[in-house]
């Protein structure tokens, strides 16, 4: 569904290879649209057979180089089609809220330290979009394209934010139910 958008958006702010756009999305689409690298060659097949892509033209002969990728007017369209299409939210799936919903049944005997284990990578992960921001997103970056993708990134940002803040909560939470109810972690041994 996305993965072709996601692709074409890549390939319209620079022209690349398959392992290029890999790399691409490792290092900034993945944050919220990942796909393995075959999922970015098979869909590349695709998008070249549809007449959205092709292969550039080299001076040189290709031997042994890797293809780059360029879109085509066709692949534009569908992209600023895509765009301005209506689309409904996906509804939301994550396994730790439903395991604290099962805990709210079976009790929430370990459940503090993969809360904790949560907390601290979502910790990291907003401390790499506030590096990236301070990075890319300077006063003098105000294109309008620099400004959209500086929104994207302020709504990870702000996601983050929300999980860190939600998370310190139902940590806090379990230690006290855990407190109250004695069912906290086993006493370390001295």
């Amino acid at each position: 569904m996305s993965l072709p958008h996601a692709i074409l958006t890549a390939l319209l702010e620079k022209p690349s290879s398959g392992i290029e756009l890999t790399r691409r999305f490792d290092r900034s689409i993945g944050y919220f649209w990942s796909a393995t690298h075959q999922q970015i060659y098979r869909e590349l097949g695709k998008l070249e057979q549809s007449g959205a892509i092709r292969e550039l033209r080299r001076q040189q002969p290709s031997q042994g180089q890797k293809k780059e990728y360029e879109v085509l007017p066709t692949g534009r369209a569908e992209l600023a089609a895509w765009v301005g299409r209506i689309e409904d939210p996906k509804p939301m799936r994550d396994a730790l809220l439903l395991r604290l919903r099962a805990a709210g049944v079976v009790g929430t005997q370990g459940l503090d330290a993969e809360v904790g284990r949560h907390l601290t990578l979502h910790r990291a992960q907003l401390a790499k979009y506030r590096a990236i921001e301070a990075r890319d997103f300077g006063p003098e970056r105000a294109r309008p394209g620099d400004r959209v993708r500086h929104l994207v990134l302020r709504g990870g940002i702000d996601l983050e934010r929300f999980w860190v803040g939600w998370l310190e909560d139902a940590h806090r939470e379990l230690r006290a139910i855990a407190e109250e109810t004695g069912t906290g972690p086993e006493p370390t041994a001295k």
